[in-house]
């Protein structure tokens, strides 16, 4: 099964958290929290783990997710985790990866498993897709 939904990231928090022992390389290494909501056959919101070797004014550096939501799948309510990475060299999205969480999933969910994907269109609209199935 397909669900599909836009999304908007309501909180982006970046924190003091680094790595140890420091190591220095050409992009700085970033952890920070955020808090996404979902409209569409995806509908909830999720807390999101978020790390990245970036730089701001380039647009280029990769960066690793992990999320948590709870709301509904194509109106199957439950909770379920997700993994998700990419690279962009500042105008595109390279070597994506996208996984739900094998055991993650309660309520309706409980079960889930697939993979997924992520799309930013031009105009900045956020688009997520899962590809999954229950059981």
């Amino acid at each position: 099964m397909r669900a599909t939904a836009t999304f908007t990231v309501k909180a982006f928090v970046p924190t003091e958290l680094k790595p140890q022992p420091a190591v220095s390389t050409g992009l700085p290494v970033g952890v920070a929290t955020m808090e996404k909501h979902f409209e569409g056959e995806v509908a909830g919101r999720s807390a999101t783990l978020f790390t990245a070797a970036f730089d701001q004014s380039t647009g280029v550096g990769s960066y690793v997710a992990m999320e948590s939501f709870e709301g509904s799948l194509q109106g199957r309510e439950g909770a379920f985790n997700f993994a998700h990475s990419a690279t962009t060299s500042g105008s595109d999205r390279t070597a994506e990866f996208f996984t739900i969480v094998p055991s993650s999933g309660t309520g309706e969910l409980a079960g889930i498993s697939g993979a997924g994907g992520i799309a930013v269109e031009a105009d900045g609209t956020h688009r997520i897709w899962f590809d999954y199935q229950l059981g």
